[in-house]
């Protein structure tokens, strides 16, 4: 019989041959499958270097908003900043359209970011210097711009959307999803007053933390995985390395270490401050969505009470403050 596909993984040696055919970087040595998350990601080492290639999912991103992450990212390295840029093909695209079972997928060739992610988690220097950087890219963001298409980062994207996708998964657990909407009602409430305006709405990163960070043993810093980026609150990358250091387990002081880089470059105005929780708990919301989303092609399994449980648990402490 003839069946549908929603996942296939691209073969090391079809992905050797684009990237040779396409790409002026040498002869490919090596090619490995490096990790399986939101995209595929291939390490490519050639005679000249190593680099990343990123195949995307076809239910993730569409072409619009993977070539607005790949020009934004262009736009960075061309102001100096360290991101893991992306590469032209031979013709001058960013992009390679791969037509794959369940349709077209886009590849993309990065930059290899030397380095490694922190080990145990960002130190003082470390955080201060990513908050720093961050702060770096929205003073720069406010000049991008692009013909392609990205949708904001809104309350009602980053809530909404995300509560169509977990309260189905809630529905005889009458409690927690309860307990949900009203964490998401007061959310919105609280970001209504926040201004969509610039300065405080740029182009953001959209998941600053650690894992999208490299270090050099003298802690000089590259990051990657922009694949979230778009037009929302600046407040909001404070406020998601905040949630997913304090998920991790960071210490406080680490925490402010990131807030205070960032301030030393633009300082927050108190009605961003005072944001900062609720965005947290939005940034956690919109993360579980993404995170189910996946789930529902690749890792059901993992989808029990405990999960469920769990999430609840995290989610009130983001409420609470602790």
């Amino acid at each position: 019989m003839q069946c549908q596909v929603t996942y296939s993984t691209v073969a090391l040696e079809a992905v050797t041959a684009a990237v040779a055919q396409h790409y002026d970087i040498g002869v490919v040595k090596n090619c490995r499958f490096w990790y399986h998350g939101l995209s595929d990601i291939y390490l490519i080492e050639t005679s000249i270097n190593r680099y990343i290639f990123r195949i995307s999912h076809h239910h993730w991103r569409s072409r619009s908003e993977i070539l607005f992450e790949l020009e934004f990212l262009t736009f960075l390295r061309y102001h100096q900043l360290p991101v893991a840029s992306p590469l032209h093909t031979k013709t001058g695209e960013l992009c390679l359209e791969i037509e794959a079972p369940e349709g077209t997928r886009y590849g993309a060739l990065f930059e290899y970011a030397e380095g490694s992610v922190p080990l145990g988690d960002c130190n003082y220097t470390q955080s201060h210097k990513l908050g720093e950087t961050v702060a770096k890219i929205h003073q720069v963001s406010r000049n991008f711009s692009s013909s392609s298409e990205r949708s904001p980062l809104t309350p009602s994207l980053i809530v909404d959307e995300s509560i169509r996708i977990i309260a189905p998964f809630l529905e005889k657990q009458t409690d927690h999803l309860r307990t949900l909407l009203s964490i998401a009602g007061k959310v919105k409430d609280e970001l209504e007053h926040l201004p969509m305006t610039p300065p405080y709405w740029t182009v953001c990163w959209g998941d600053p933390h650690s894992g999208n960070a490299h270090f050099t043993h003298d802690d000089q810093l590259m990051l990657f995985d922009f694949d979230q980026c778009g037009y929302g609150w600046r407040a909001f990358d404070v406020a998601k390395f905040r949630q997913v250091s304090l998920q991790a387990g960071c210490s406080h002081t680490i925490r402010e270490a990131f807030l205070d880089g960032y301030e030393s470059i633009i300082p927050l105005t108190p009605i961003e401050l005072d944001a900062l929780q609720a965005l947290s708990i939005a940034a956690f919301i919109w993360g579980w969505g993404i995170h189910l989303n996946r789930a529902l092609y690749f890792d059901y399994s993992r989808l029990d009470d405990y999960y469920f449980n769990r999430r609840l648990e995290k989610l009130k402490q983001l409420q609470s403050g602790n």
